[in-house]
Parts: C-alpha cells; sequence; structure tokens
C-alpha cells in the first residue's frame, strides 16, 4: 500500500530563512543558509548536544567482547532514543485541539509507553552498575536519533500533519520487517534492543536492585530488575509495544492495542489495520484526522526573532522541560520515587505554555503558529 504524503511537509513560507530552516527540519537534504536566529534566554543557555556512542559501533563489537561495559555504553545511547521520541511524540498530541478524540487519545498512551520504555531502560542501567545521565541525553532539534538508529531519519517538531505522522512518528517506530510493506536496509531500535538482550545472556551479569525504582509509569506497572527474565521481559515489552511482532501488531497485548508504528499507520492512512487474506492491511474502521493546531516544524537554531511575549513562553516551557530532566536525573540518583513523583508533576505543566506556543501565529508564515522547542537548559553555577 502507498505511503505517499497527501501534501506537502511543510507549506511555503514568506520569510527565506524560516523556509530554509523548516525545509532542513522537515528532512530536506539541501542546507541552505539563513540568518535565523535562537530565542533569547537569560543566562542559562542550552545544554550542548552530547556525543553518544554509535549503534553501529557498538554492534560491531563481537558477542563474546560484550561485557558489562559495553551494557552500560548501550543502555546509555536508549537512554538517549526512548528520550528522543517523547518531545515529537507530545507535540503531536498537543496540536490535536480536541483530547477526546481518537487520535488524541492514541498518542496519549503511546507517550505514555514511551515514558514507561524510559524508566525500564533506567532501571537496566542501574541494575549492571550505571547510572542514568538523562539530561545529558536530551537531543537538539531537529536532528538524528541518537546512536545512529534509523539512519536517514530526521526527527523534528511540529504540529499533528500526516507528512510527520510518517516521516518521524513511523519512522522512528519502524519494525525489522513491517507487515504492510518491504523491510528498511537501515538499522533499526529493534535490531538495537536484540543486541542489548543478547549481551544481557552472554555475560549474565550481577543484577543490583538498590536504586532502581518502583512506580506507576505511562498507565504500566514500573518494577526492579532483578532476573535475567525480567531483562527479557522488559525488553521484550519495548520491542513489541513500539514496533509488534513479526506475526501480528496486537500479538503481545492484553489490551487489544496496535503497536506503535501501527498506531501511527492507523493515523496516517486514516483507517484500523485489519487482516485480510492478502495479509494486514489499513481497510477497517475509519479514524478520522483530528482538527489541529498549525504548529510549523521547529526550524534549524530556533525560532527566529520571536516576539518578546514568544521568547518569554519559549523560555518558561524550555526552563520546566530542564526541571524535569533534572528530576529524573536525581531520582535515579538516590531520589527515588518521591522524586520521580516531583519529575512527573513538573511534567504537567509543560502542556499549557506549548498550547499558548501553538495557538500564537508567526507573522512571516501565515497560517501557522509558534511551539516549543524542547531545549534543555544549562543551570548558572551557584
Amino acid at each position: 500500500m502507498s505511503e505517499e504524503p497527501d501534501r506537502p511537509a511543510v507549506a511555503p513560507f514568506r520569510r527565506r530563512s524560516f523556509l530554509a530552516s523548516a525545509a532542513v527540519a522537515a528532512g530536506a537534504q539541501a542546507v541552505i543558509a539563513g540568518d535565523a536566529q535562537a530565542a533569547a534566554v537569560p543566562a542559562e543557555g542550552p545544554v550542548a548536544a552530547p556525543r553518544v556512542g554509535s549503534v553501529a559501533r557498538l554492534l560491531a563489537v563481537p558477542e563474546s567482547d560484550r561485557g558489562v561495559q559495553w551494557l552500560r555504553s548501550a543502555l546509555q545511547v536508549a537512554v538517549g532514543l526512548e528520550l528522543a521520541t517523547i518531545p515529537p511524540y507530545l507535540c503531536g498530541w498537543w496540536s490535536v485541539r480536541d483530547h477526546r478524540s481518537e487520535v488524541a487519545r492514541m498518542i496519549r498512551r503511546i507517550v505514555g509507553d514511551e515514558m514507561y520504555h524510559l524508566s525500564i531502560v533506567c532501571n537496566l542501567l542501574v541494575a549492571v552498575g550505571g547510572r542514568p545521565q538523562i539530561k545529558a541525553a536530551a537531543p537538539a532539534f531537529p536532528g538524528p536519533l541518537p546512536g545512529g538508529v534509523r539512519a536517514g531519519v530526521t526527527v523534528y517538531l511540529s504540529g499533528l500533519t500526516k507528512p510527520f505522522v510518517r516521516d518521524v512518528m513511523m519512522a522512528i517506530e519502524a519494525p525489522e520487517e513491517p507487515l504492510t510493506r518491504s523491510a528498511q536496509s537501515s538499522p533499526t531500535v529493534g535490531e538495537f534492543y536484540t543486541g542489548v538482550l543478547q549481551a544481557f545472556r552472554t555475560v549474565e551479569p550481577e543484577l543490583v536492585v538498590r536504586g532502581q525504582l518502583s512506580a506507576y509509569v505511562g498507565g504500566d506497572d514500573l518494577r526492579p530488575i532483578e532476573t535475567l527474565d525480567d531483562v527479557e521481559s522488559a525488553i521484550g515489552i519495548i520491542k513489541e509495544q513500539g514496533e509488534g511482532t513479526d506475526s501480528s501488531p496486537a500479538d503481545p497485548f492484553e489490551d487489544d492495542h496496535p503497536a506503535h508504528y501501527y498506531a501511527f499507520g492507523e493515523i496516517y492512512h486514516g483507517r484500523e489495520l485489519r487482516e485480510t487474506d492478502d495479509g494486514w492491511r489499513y481497510v477497517g474502521a475509519p479514524v478520522p484526522f483530528p482538527d489541529v493546531r498549525p504548529m510549523a516544524p521547529v526550524p534549524v537554531g530556533g525560532w527566529p526573532n520571536p516576539p518578546v511575549h514568544v521568547q518569554r513562553l519559549l523560555y518558561r516551557f524550555d526552563a520546566n522541560y530542564s526541571t524535569v530532566l533534572d528530576r529524573l536525573d536525581d531520582a535515579w540518583a538516590g531520589g527515588g520515587h518521591r522524586t520521580l513523583k516531583a519529575a512527573v508533576h513538573a511534567m504537567h505543566g509543560l502542556e499549557r505554555p506549548a498550547v499558548e506556543l501553538m495557538e500564537t501565529r508567526i507573522p512571516y508564515a501565515p497560517g501557522h503558529t509558534y511551539g516549543p522547542q524542547f531545549r534543555a537548559l544549562r543551570r548558572p553555577r551557584r
């Protein structure tokens, strides 16, 4: 079944510098010079983009040489991977005007799953004697997925559009062997996690329970990783909820929800996924595309020369986002369940400034609005 977009990913804008950076954000190959400047912020500057290990290099290490340190390195990459999915999915969710709509509920569920996956990876890292570096792993947008996974995919922030669903949401979650189209040649998140699981089986490390967290995260029960069976179950959940099994998009789930890739496919194609005589096809009940706030893709370098009130909203959002990341770091550094609850509470505070931005028109881009940039701010030294 064809997955060509119904319309261009980025509508033409009048200001050339914005057009250049927005085109890059949407995956354009050309690099166009422009004069876009990031929004001014107080003395706290954005955290520099971290250098993370390459998944290709990690998977190139012979299985017999993958020890505990290899696992720690791989799991820190996984922290970045799971974190990278949350901002674009949140932007898509917040842009939907009616949160009672089927599509809004679907995206909200997936955001909860990704928060759960991030928590699982943090527990896994603590279990092998590591310490999650969550804020340091926060990616800059637009950009590639951490670790070089899904090479060629540019993750950008935008309101919900069909091209955004296809080029970002479905691209991130793409299975090794999709049931509805031919397999991709580039490495997938699933292949990476398969390598991590195999390393656990080979090394059989002693698993440390102290420092792991127990909580109710995103609708799922987070528990400490105590045995290799727990490791297998945890990694299986991450893979199956994201991309599904190689036999059915819904096999592993008690709640009958399709895997993320196929759920996003339903939004893109406008139909529920059904098994037919010719295989799985998007031919089920209609999935109406919702009315959305027209957030434009965030350009490279951020919004150029935003008005003062927009600068304030951007800074308010980024400061709160940074607090969320700081609290998450603290939670897995000994702060425990109470600190994790503080992170979740701070996260709830992100929606209001995000929606205010999404309802503020861009002067040089008629018909489009601003949106959050998800910049992790460096705290000033005291």
